[in-house]
């Protein structure tokens, strides 16, 4: 089960990816989207936000971070998302928040950072109130209380948030603010993964591979793992291969388990390592070739997602 996916994208496609997964460890982000055409153009905008338009103030402010800005766009950035938060628009409130969270453009300050996110919060902003869950759980600028998280987390996860889905699950999976309660973990796991999700895939494959709040089924766990690892997910590659190494729900393929353990190896997770190294004594040199040849072509044909520096995971192999 993912636990926390930080990825080391620029600035401005973190703002338009709605990723970043923190799932009980580190703060999740959620990005703000466009909230029209992004066909519409630069000086048009312009003409639109000093007018007093507060969408296109926000949209504005967007397009000035839509680079790797310098710190004159950052702060003209900042200018239209207040003159945008100051008529209530909860999309700037929202990436206001963010930009205080992260010290984008401005100090770092988590207190204006929840104002922000509250502000956006109360007005049903879906990435807001699973932000401000986040900051609620760690402390950052309110006092911690899990309690409080998980309010903004399921608030979240009702608005259809993905991001808010997979961390409302993971407090039920581990009795965060909450008591523990496996079948709402999977049913809030299901719902995100539904949507797409490749740390809430990874985490109802774990699911079922332990029977925890569903039945036991390796069929079902390497279906679900499988699509989180076609993704470039590294902890679903490593679940992934563990499975294929023991024939469980999958034939028994060392091949392909020494291709999956490599792949996210090379995404940065090393919890595999071990028994990719252990398996290459058991392999012969035509499979060992075989599961290289595979590599090259998983990579010629896909790109990882980047893999989080000190991102803590619940491993199948690291249970075994």
């Amino acid at each position: 089960m993912n636990l926390h996916l930080r990825q080391p994208y620029s600035f401005f496609t973190r703002l338009l990816l709605l990723a970043a997964v923190f799932v009980a460890v580190q703060p999740s982000y959620a990005a703000p989207q466009s909230q029209q055409n992004a066909s519409t153009s630069f000086s048009k905008l312009r003409s639109q936000a000093e007018q007093g338009d507060a969408v296109a103030q926000y949209n504005l402010a967007l397009s000035y971070l839509r680079h790797d800005s310098t710190n004159e766009d950052y702060q003209s950035a900042v200018k239209w998302l207040r003159a945008s938060t100051a008529q209530g628009n909860a999309g700037a409130e929202f990436l206001l928040g963010y930009l205080y969270e992260h010290g984008q453009g401005v100090p770092r300050d988590y207190a204006k950072a929840a104002e922000n996110y509250r502000a956006a919060a109360l007005q049903g902003h879906s990435s807001a109130e699973n932000n401000l869950a986040s900051l609620h759980q760690h402390g950052q600028g309110v006092p911690k209380n899990l309690g409080k998280a998980f309010e903004w987390y399921l608030a979240s996860a009702q608005h259809g948030n993905p991001v808010g889905q997979c961390n409302l699950a993971t407090f039920y999976y581990l009795g965060f603010g909450v008591p523990r309660d496996y079948k709402e973990a999977v049913r809030w796991f299901r719902a995100a993964a539904d949507s797409g999700s490749a740390e809430a895939q990874n985490s109802l494959g774990v699911s079922y591979y332990k029977g925890l709040g569903v039945a036991l089924d390796y069929t079902e766990a390497a279906r679900w793992l499988r699509l989180a690892a076609q993704q470039g997910l590294p902890s679903a590659e490593t679940n992934l291969a563990y499975l294929c190494e023991e024939g469980k729900g999958l034939p028994l393929d060392y091949v392909a388990a020494h291709t999956w353990y490599s792949r996210a190896l090379a995404a940065g997770d090393a919890s595999g390592t071990d028994r990719r190294n252990r398996l290459s004594h058991l392999m012969t040199r035509k499979q060992i070739d075989e599961a290289t040849s595979l590599l090259t072509t998983f990579s010629s044909q896909s790109q990882q997602q980047p893999s989080a520096a000190g991102a803590s995971t619940f491993s199948l192999v690291q249970s075994h």
